[in-house]
């Protein structure tokens, strides 16, 4: 059931070919005058439809990687990790702030616990 919407494309594709197989062109007399009557009506070719279908592709794959990218600079909040620093063994330990107020978080596996709220004018050790 997954693979019917992907073989859409494949016959419209198909029939749309098989259909200007069947036009027949006959070379006009010399001098004879230009009929063109039925120049551009004959709807849109195969490569039209291949062109827009690689054009609604990339589109759809620029909007789905951005997405995640838009949603995070929307949300301009008070709330913010300052800093991180990384224990080993998936265990860190977080400054998060809020506001103007800070705090000294350990993070490991399954457990996230307050270690320590910081004071606003404390300065940061240099390394």
């Amino acid at each position: 059931m997954r693979w019917r919407p992907y073989l859409l494309l494949p016959v419209a594709l198909l029939s749309a070919s098989l259909r200007a197989a069947d036009e027949i062109l006959t070379p006009r007399a010399p001098g004879a005058p230009a009929d063109l009557t039925g120049v551009g009506s004959q709807g849109l070719g195969t490569s039209t439809w291949i062109v827009a279908v690689l054009c609604a592709g990339a589109g759809l794959w620029l909007f789905w990687r951005n997405r995640k990218q838009a949603g995070s600079t929307a949300a301009k909040g008070k709330l913010a990790i300052s800093e991180t620093k990384s224990l080993g063994n998936r265990q860190y330990l977080v400054v998060a702030a809020y506001g103007k107020q800070k705090f000294l978080v350990g993070v490991c596996v399954g457990r996230i616990t307050l270690l320590a709220p910081l004071d606003e004018g404390a300065d940061t050790p240099s390394e």
